[in-house]
């Protein structure tokens, strides 16, 4: 293991299955029981990368330490919104991280009064929000029958808004290997989409 994240491997997946499992069990302590101690593992652990994923995308680091103070206290309110089934508890954190990161942005750079349109949106199409709801559902479903090698790196890079190089760290995964699975993976949600 690398860092205590997660490692992926070829192999049988013991190990990252362990580690992963000990994460949901910890987050769903909080959901549960507002457990504090399960909540403190979780802060320690991802706390810090949160705060280093904000850095690395390029927020300064006072801000970048109150958004990780903020992404955290989300996960503490938030824990019972958590689905195991869905993502990892690393894609959720990074996700609530990266979220928090694109409103940091939009505030700062709010539109002037007269930028702002004037009078109600108008209505999607219909058929044009089924399809996109549709859509959505077979990627979702696409996505869970990624093997987990696969799905947790795409997660990374595509929820968790991390490059290749980012993930390398984090994983200790040789880059052309998380290259050629992101890779391979992303060849398989195209055949499944069409």
């Amino acid at each position: 293991m690398a860092g205590g994240m997660t490692i992926l491997t070829g192999g049988t997946g013991n190990a990252e299955n362990v580690e992963t499992g000990e994460w949901v069990a910890e987050m769903l302590r909080v959901a549960r029981d507002s457990d504090e101690e399960a909540f403190a593992k979780l802060f320690g652990h991802f706390a810090p990368r949160v705060k280093a994923f904000l850095i690395k995308s390029g927020t300064d680091g006072a801000l970048a330490e109150e958004c990780m103070q903020d992404v955290m206290a989300t996960v503490w309110q938030k824990a019972h919104l958590f689905d195991p089934a869905r993502a990892s508890v690393a894609t959720w954190v990074f996700t609530i991280a990266r979220n928090r990161r694109i409103d940091i942005l939009r505030r700062a750079r709010r539109p002037e009064p007269e930028d702002l349109p004037w009078g109600p949106e108008p209505e999607p199409d219909q058929a044009d929000a089924l399809a996109l709801q549709q859509e959505s559902k077979k990627l979702g479903q696409a996505l869970k029958d990624l093997p987990d090698n696969q799905r947790e790196l795409i997660e990374q890079a595509y929820f968790g808004d991390m490059s290749h190089g980012e993930i390398a760290k984090v994983t200790g995964l040789p880059l052309g290997t998380i290259k050629s699975r992101i890779r391979l993976a992303l060849e398989k949600l195209r055949q499944s989409m069409t």
